[in-house]
Protein backbone atom coordinates (compact mmCIF):
# COMPACT_ATOMS: atom_id res chain seq x y z
CA UNK A 1 0.00 0.00 0.00
CA UNK A 2 2.81 2.24 0.95
CA UNK A 3 4.67 1.75 -2.30
CA UNK A 4 1.32 2.39 -4.10
CA UNK A 5 0.91 5.79 -2.61
CA UNK A 6 4.93 6.48 -3.48
CA UNK A 7 5.02 5.70 -6.61
CA UNK A 8 1.91 7.94 -7.10
CA UNK A 9 3.53 10.98 -5.76
CA UNK A 10 6.72 9.78 -7.79
CA UNK A 11 4.94 10.37 -11.11
CA UNK A 12 2.85 13.62 -9.73
CA UNK A 13 6.84 14.98 -8.62
CA UNK A 14 7.66 14.37 -12.58
CA UNK A 15 4.70 15.69 -14.11
CA UNK A 16 4.67 18.95 -12.16
CA UNK A 17 8.98 19.24 -12.46
CA UNK A 18 10.06 17.82 -15.86
CA UNK A 19 10.23 21.19 -17.76
CA UNK A 20 12.52 19.47 -19.85
CA UNK A 21 11.21 16.87 -21.54
CA UNK A 22 8.10 18.93 -22.10
CA UNK A 23 10.03 21.64 -23.88
CA UNK A 24 11.89 18.74 -26.29
CA UNK A 25 9.08 16.59 -27.06
CA UNK A 26 5.53 17.85 -25.22
CA UNK A 27 2.82 19.20 -26.96
CA UNK A 28 2.78 22.44 -25.42
CA UNK A 29 6.64 23.27 -27.03
CA UNK A 30 4.74 23.13 -29.93
CA UNK A 31 2.10 24.94 -29.68
CA UNK A 32 -0.25 22.24 -29.69
CA UNK A 33 -3.46 22.60 -27.58
CA UNK A 34 -3.45 19.15 -25.70
CA UNK A 35 -6.53 16.67 -27.30
CA UNK A 36 -9.71 17.31 -26.29
CA UNK A 37 -11.12 13.86 -24.44
CA UNK A 38 -13.57 12.03 -26.48
CA UNK A 39 -17.13 12.12 -24.93
CA UNK A 40 -18.44 8.98 -23.89
CA UNK A 41 -21.51 7.99 -26.00
CA UNK A 42 -25.56 8.74 -24.59
CA UNK A 43 -23.28 11.15 -21.68
CA UNK A 44 -24.84 14.54 -20.54
CA UNK A 45 -22.77 17.65 -22.20
CA UNK A 46 -20.98 19.44 -18.81
CA UNK A 47 -21.99 23.29 -18.93
CA UNK A 48 -18.41 25.08 -18.42
CA UNK A 49 -18.53 28.34 -16.21
CA UNK A 50 -17.80 30.50 -18.86
CA UNK A 51 -20.85 29.41 -20.86
CA UNK A 52 -23.59 30.68 -18.42
CA UNK A 53 -27.43 30.41 -19.22
CA UNK A 54 -29.81 33.05 -18.88
CA UNK A 55 -32.53 32.51 -16.54
CA UNK A 56 -35.13 29.90 -17.54
CA UNK A 57 -33.35 28.86 -20.76
CA UNK A 58 -31.41 25.37 -21.17
CA UNK A 59 -29.95 23.03 -23.27
CA UNK A 60 -31.96 20.24 -24.08
CA UNK A 61 -31.22 17.12 -22.03
CA UNK A 62 -29.01 19.16 -20.04
CA UNK A 63 -29.92 21.98 -18.35
CA UNK A 64 -33.70 22.71 -20.20
CA UNK A 65 -36.26 23.51 -17.98
CA UNK A 66 -39.28 21.41 -18.23
CA UNK A 67 -41.84 22.28 -21.22
CA UNK A 68 -44.81 24.55 -20.48
CA UNK A 69 -47.95 22.94 -20.59
CA UNK A 70 -50.24 23.94 -23.23
CA UNK A 71 -53.69 24.20 -22.37
CA UNK A 72 -55.92 22.64 -24.10
CA UNK A 73 -59.63 22.75 -25.80
CA UNK A 74 -62.02 23.84 -22.60
CA UNK A 75 -64.24 21.48 -22.01
CA UNK A 76 -67.92 22.69 -22.57
CA UNK A 77 -70.15 22.42 -19.85
CA UNK A 78 -72.77 21.10 -21.75
CA UNK A 79 -71.47 18.85 -24.83
CA UNK A 80 -73.63 18.50 -27.78
CA UNK A 81 -75.74 15.20 -27.51
CA UNK A 82 -76.74 13.80 -30.77
CA UNK A 83 -80.07 13.27 -31.53
CA UNK A 84 -81.64 10.68 -33.38
CA UNK A 85 -83.91 11.77 -36.52
CA UNK A 86 -87.57 11.29 -34.97
CA UNK A 87 -91.43 10.95 -35.56
CA UNK A 88 -90.78 14.72 -37.22
CA UNK A 89 -88.03 13.33 -39.76
CA UNK A 90 -90.48 10.41 -40.55
CA UNK A 91 -93.42 12.72 -41.11
CA UNK A 92 -91.55 14.97 -43.78
CA UNK A 93 -90.04 11.47 -45.70
CA UNK A 94 -94.09 10.62 -45.61
CA UNK A 95 -94.87 14.63 -47.09
CA UNK A 96 -92.34 13.96 -49.75
CA UNK A 97 -93.21 10.41 -50.79
CA UNK A 98 -97.27 11.46 -51.36
CA UNK A 99 -96.11 14.72 -53.12
CA UNK A 100 -93.94 12.71 -55.89
CA UNK A 101 -97.25 10.52 -56.22
CA UNK A 102 -99.48 13.90 -56.74
CA UNK A 103 -96.62 15.06 -59.15
CA UNK A 104 -96.48 11.85 -60.68
CA UNK A 105 -92.80 11.66 -59.96
CA UNK A 106 -93.13 7.79 -59.63
CA UNK A 107 -89.07 7.00 -59.59
CA UNK A 108 -88.40 10.17 -56.86
CA UNK A 109 -91.75 8.00 -54.66
CA UNK A 110 -89.97 4.53 -55.21
CA UNK A 111 -86.65 5.27 -54.26
CA UNK A 112 -88.56 6.16 -50.72
CA UNK A 113 -89.50 3.03 -49.60
CA UNK A 114 -86.53 0.89 -47.94
CA UNK A 115 -83.62 -0.47 -49.81
CA UNK A 116 -84.31 2.30 -52.83
CA UNK A 117 -87.47 0.81 -53.64
CA UNK A 118 -86.71 -2.74 -52.81
CA UNK A 119 -89.43 -2.93 -50.18
CA UNK A 120 -92.30 -1.65 -52.57
CA UNK A 121 -91.86 -5.12 -53.48
CA UNK A 122 -92.79 -4.71 -57.14
CA UNK A 123 -90.36 -3.41 -59.73
CA UNK A 124 -89.92 0.33 -60.59
CA UNK A 125 -91.79 0.31 -64.09
CA UNK A 126 -94.69 -1.69 -62.10
CA UNK A 127 -94.78 0.58 -59.42
CA UNK A 128 -95.49 3.19 -62.06
CA UNK A 129 -97.68 1.51 -63.62
CA UNK A 130 -100.05 1.14 -60.62
CA UNK A 131 -100.69 4.83 -60.47
CA UNK A 132 -101.30 5.07 -64.19
CA UNK A 133 -105.08 4.88 -63.70
CA UNK A 134 -105.25 7.60 -61.14
CA UNK A 135 -106.22 11.36 -61.97
CA UNK A 136 -105.89 12.70 -58.06
CA UNK A 137 -104.20 11.33 -55.39
CA UNK A 138 -104.14 13.11 -52.20
CA UNK A 139 -102.77 12.31 -49.01
CA UNK A 140 -103.64 13.63 -45.72
CA UNK A 141 -100.91 12.11 -42.74
CA UNK A 142 -101.57 11.67 -39.11
CA UNK A 143 -100.11 12.03 -35.93
CA UNK A 144 -97.27 9.32 -35.75
CA UNK A 145 -96.97 7.07 -32.86
CA UNK A 146 -94.40 6.17 -30.88
CA UNK A 147 -91.27 5.11 -31.98
CA UNK A 148 -90.61 1.38 -31.44
CA UNK A 149 -86.53 0.83 -31.20
CA UNK A 150 -84.95 -2.76 -30.95
CA UNK A 151 -81.61 -4.21 -32.09
CA UNK A 152 -80.69 -0.80 -33.70
CA UNK A 153 -83.51 -0.60 -35.65
CA UNK A 154 -86.32 2.14 -35.43
CA UNK A 155 -90.00 1.41 -36.56
CA UNK A 156 -93.07 4.13 -36.52
CA UNK A 157 -96.26 3.75 -37.54
CA UNK A 158 -98.19 7.10 -39.39
CA UNK A 159 -101.92 6.87 -39.54
CA UNK A 160 -102.53 8.12 -43.63
CA UNK A 161 -105.53 9.03 -44.96
CA UNK A 162 -105.57 8.73 -49.09
CA UNK A 163 -108.45 10.45 -51.37
CA UNK A 164 -108.64 10.80 -55.22
CA UNK A 165 -110.31 9.95 -58.33
CA UNK A 166 -109.76 7.72 -61.35
CA UNK A 167 -109.24 8.94 -65.13
CA UNK A 168 -113.08 7.48 -65.52
CA UNK A 169 -114.37 10.09 -62.24
CA UNK A 170 -114.19 6.73 -59.85
CA UNK A 171 -113.84 8.58 -56.43
CA UNK A 172 -111.35 6.55 -54.27
CA UNK A 173 -110.90 6.17 -50.91
CA UNK A 174 -107.93 4.45 -48.70
CA UNK A 175 -106.98 4.51 -45.12
CA UNK A 176 -104.46 2.88 -43.39
CA UNK A 177 -100.95 3.19 -41.26
CA UNK A 178 -97.94 3.58 -43.08
CA UNK A 179 -94.69 1.74 -41.93
CA UNK A 180 -91.51 3.70 -41.94
CA UNK A 181 -87.96 1.96 -40.47
CA UNK A 182 -84.32 3.31 -40.39
CA UNK A 183 -81.17 2.00 -38.94
CA UNK A 184 -80.54 3.54 -35.46
CA UNK A 185 -77.16 5.94 -35.17
CA UNK A 186 -74.78 2.97 -34.60
CA UNK A 187 -71.51 2.42 -36.52
CA UNK A 188 -70.78 1.41 -39.88
CA UNK A 189 -74.38 2.54 -40.77
CA UNK A 190 -74.87 4.37 -44.14
CA UNK A 191 -76.21 7.98 -44.56
CA UNK A 192 -79.06 6.00 -46.26
CA UNK A 193 -79.50 3.43 -43.64
CA UNK A 194 -80.15 5.77 -40.87
CA UNK A 195 -82.93 7.85 -42.76
CA UNK A 196 -86.13 7.05 -42.53
CA UNK A 197 -87.73 5.34 -45.49
CA UNK A 198 -91.40 3.04 -45.67
CA UNK A 199 -90.90 -0.42 -45.23
CA UNK A 200 -95.09 -1.22 -44.98
CA UNK A 201 -98.28 0.19 -46.40
CA UNK A 202 -101.62 -0.83 -44.81
CA UNK A 203 -103.60 1.64 -47.02
CA UNK A 204 -106.93 -0.22 -47.86
CA UNK A 205 -110.27 0.99 -49.65
CA UNK A 206 -113.26 2.44 -47.66
CA UNK A 207 -116.30 2.96 -48.93
CA UNK A 208 -116.36 6.11 -51.77
CA UNK A 209 -119.02 7.63 -49.46
CA UNK A 210 -116.29 8.78 -46.92
CA UNK A 211 -114.39 10.84 -49.55
CA UNK A 212 -116.17 14.17 -48.34
CA UNK A 213 -115.07 13.52 -45.22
Amino acid sequence: MRASVGAAAALLLSACGGGDDMGDNGAVANNVAPAEPTPVAGAPTPLTPSTPLPAGEGIPGVSAPLPAETPGPAASPNPPVAVEAGADAAVTVLRDYFAALSGRRYAEAYRLWNGRGEAAGMSARAFADSFANYDEYRATIGTPGRIDAGAGQRYIDIPVRVTGRLRDGTPVVLEGPVTLHRTGDIDGATAEQRSWRISASALKPRPTGDAAR
